[in-house]
């Protein structure tokens, strides 16, 4: 069995990601459905491979970036479940890294499913954002069987500032990440509002946000989100759909068991309104956008 290690999905987290373990002295084999992009990573080391197929012979460790569980679905069993995707490629007793935020019951029984086929699986998503990402420096809640951890642990140490090891099997990792979704989407939209009031009470905005980001209401998500607010850049680092997305499943994962999330509730109809509104593939700050009456910031 070869110890290669493959990288699927060079958006804004995968491409440093994949960086991060070049940086560290690996030579990835890397995928991505514009081929352009996997070409220009390749072209300063490393190999572009132009199916999954290709890429699953190569690599002992697959590591899977991509945007949910759909995306994740097709990468490893193709479009409508033919032969096109990674698993039927993968070298028995080798290991599927997935770093998408989903359903936390779907992680579990993709573990199962992938058991069958004698690949093991570590169920891995990640926060920190690009630039993170790109220096190594993110944070990975995983969960998986320890011979999975043999295998892939240095690579993911490659690419994480802190690997969380949370549980012997999957799920449990995703259910923390599901939770920390809770906390950015909510702490987002908080932000979005404080500043929306702000422009309402014709506080300069560059002020309140030097006072707030220097006093006891501070949020990482404050400071980051309402920093392109100001600079009415709203350049989609991850998207309004994103929490759409995440809070959905935030919400899904509270029903199961009769949880109430009425922040989470409120926060996802923001960024439900945001979307209908037109803002779905801009940044997720542009959820300030929902908010009547107000004069935003303009490009200078």
């Amino acid at each position: 069995m070869n110890t290669q290690v493959g990288l699927i999905g060079l958006g804004a987290m995968g491409k440093g990601m994949a960086a991060s373990l070049r940086r560290k002295g690996h030579t990835p084999y890397v995928f991505d459905v514009r081929s352009e992009v996997a070409a220009a990573f390749a072209a300063e080391g490393g190999t572009a491979c132009a199916s999954l197929a290709e890429l699953a012979k190569h690599c002992q460790v697959i590591i899977s970036v991509v945007v949910n569980a759909a995306q994740t679905e097709s990468v490893l069993f193709g479009e409508n479940n033919d032969v096109k995707g990674c698993a039927s490629s993968m070298t028995p007793g080798s290991v599927f890294v997935m770093c998408s935020t989903v359903d936390p019951n779907w992680s579990i029984a993709l573990e199962a499913r992938l058991e069958k086929l004698g690949i093991l699986y570590i169920d891995a998503p990640i926060s920190g954002g690009a630039a993170r990402a790109a220096s190594g420096e993110m944070t990975m809640m995983s969960a998986g069987k320890p011979e999975a951890y043999a295998i892939a642990e240095p690579y993911l140490r490659a690419m994480a500032g802190t690997l969380y090891k949370l549980g012997d099997k999957a799920g449990a990792g995703s259910k923390v990440k599901v939770i920390n979704q809770l906390l950015a989407g909510v702490h987002i939209a908080a932000a979005a509002e404080a500043m929306a009031l702000g422009l309402r009470e014709g506080v300069d905005p560059a002020a309140l946000y030097e006072v707030i980001t220097h006093s006891a209401g501070n949020s990482w998500m404050f400071e980051n989100r309402m920093a392109h607010v100001l600079a009415a850049d709203y350049t989609p680092l991850s998207a309004v759909d994103i929490f759409v997305k995440d809070l959905g499943l935030v919400l899904d994962m509270a029903r199961a068991s009769k949880f109430p999330l009425p922040l989470s509730s409120t926060a996802h109809q923001m960024f439900m309104q945001a979307s209908t509104a037109g803002f779905a593939k801009e940044d997720d700050s542009a959820v300030i956008k929902i908010f009547p009456g107000i004069e935003l910031p303009q490009k200078k």
